[in-house]
């Protein structure tokens, strides 16, 4: 690779946190560039020449634009399949497993996040509807159980990390963050407890802190 990947980023975007996660993983070189969400970045000229949806993740690889986060993992994977870790298992059933899980996150887990995202943050003055949330939390406390069922070894696939890892995690950590910010809401709690071990084994990957929103600190 002559030049590195450029990857355009939002920080706290669960979809650009699993492709941050998969670079990482498939120990590529990259620059990351973030981009705001409230000033213009993802409007700019330059910017929609890359991607005219104007939206975070993009990647800029060789002269090559790609964006949708799923699709930047499989070019990450068909294009570099010997650098780092592989992304998706090689037998052909676990791989499809592997899929189907990541294809079930965006489909049931990824609406209610953002449902409950703005629930907590979008209220104003309005104040949050606590029975709406109840709603939310319950659904997202059902989807919980399901993934946890899938953890009969260390990662959501198998036994060895997976783009269906970092495709979870991103939502997982981000009950965490209101937790953080908004107590009473007790959203971790929903995590069941082999999902909350397996929580603790991606927080421990050598690269996990790269990656980490850098909103979020502090």
């Amino acid at each position: 690779m002559a030049n590195p990947i450029v990857f355009y980023f939002g920080s706290g975007s669960p979809y650009a946190w699993k492709v941050w996660l998969a670079l990482e993983h498939k120990a590529l070189p990259y620059e990351a560039r973030r981009m705001q969400f409230d000033n213009g970045d993802l409007k700019t000229p330059a910017f929609l020449a890359i991607n005219p949806r104007g939206q975070v993740p993009t990647l800029v690889d060789e002269g090559f634009a790609t964006y949708e986060s799923s699709a930047m993992l499989e070019y990450l994977e068909d294009k570099y399949p010997t650098s780092g870790a592989p992304l998706w298992p090689a037998d052909l059933t676990a791989r499809a497993i592997a899929r189907q899980r990541a294809a079930e996150i965006l489909s049931h887990i990824d609406p209610l996040n953002g449902e409950i995202f703005g629930l907590v943050f979008g209220a104003g003055d309005k104040g949050v509807d606590v029975d709406a949330i109840a709603k939310w939390k319950s659904a997202m406390a059902a989807q919980l159980v399901i993934a946890d069922t899938w953890l009969d070894q260390d990662y959501l696939a198998g036994p060895a990390l997976s783009a269906t890892d970092f495709t979870l995690y991103p939502y997982v950590a981000f009950l965490g963050r209101i937790d953080n910010r908004k107590p009473d809401f007790k959203l971790l709690a929903l995590v069941p407890p082999k999902l909350t071990a397996w929580m603790k084994r991606i927080e421990a990957l050598p690269y996990f802190d790269k990656t980490y929103p850098p909103h979020w600190r502090g």
